[in-house]
């Protein structure tokens, strides 16, 4: 399947975080529909992954939710094709290895330069508007690494 951007991927997903849907389900859901993933069910599936999976301050859900992404491009449907999953790790140590390079590492606590697992992290956090400053440059830099790479 190829990739045709056919919108700002990055402002849909960009809108989509501030319209109060986290950075995972704002990244996937900006490209599921073109997959054949409906957007609510991509909402649904990519849920627990915001906040670092589930508010524990680890991977970006950015990062999960493109990782998803690219899954759906590249992925393996068959068990045994090896191929395939290959090409889908190399495709998202590419991603991983470019949002890293942008904004010095993939792990919320560190973007956010804050714990939120921790309750104090998670004031700190609201107290410094970081949900609505780090997180979007976070989902728009997701968004704007996999229009480059799905071209």
């Amino acid at each position: 399947m190829s990739y045709i951007a056919d919108k700002n991927c990055p402002e849909e997903a960009v809108s989509t975080f501030n319209n109060g849907f986290n950075c995972a389900q704002a990244v996937i859901s900006t490209y599921s529909e073109r997959y054949g993933l409906e957007k609510e069910l991509a909402f649904k599936v990519s849920c627990a992954f915001g906040g670092g999976i589930c508010r524990t301050g680890d991977t970006c859900g950015a990062v999960t939710g493109a990782l998803m992404v690219l899954g759906l491009q590249y992925g393996m449907s068959k068990a045994g094709d090896d191929q395939k999953k290959q090409e889908t790790y190399a495709r998202a140590a590419e991603f991983i290895d470019r949002f890293r390079s942008r904004n010095g590492s993939i792990v919320c606590r560190d973007l956010l330069g804050c714990d939120i697992s921790k309750p104090e992290g998670s004031k700190a956090a609201k107290e410094n508007r970081l949900f609505e400053t780090i997180c979007p440059k976070m989902v728009r830099d997701a968004a704007e690494i996999l229009d480059d790479m799905l071209k």
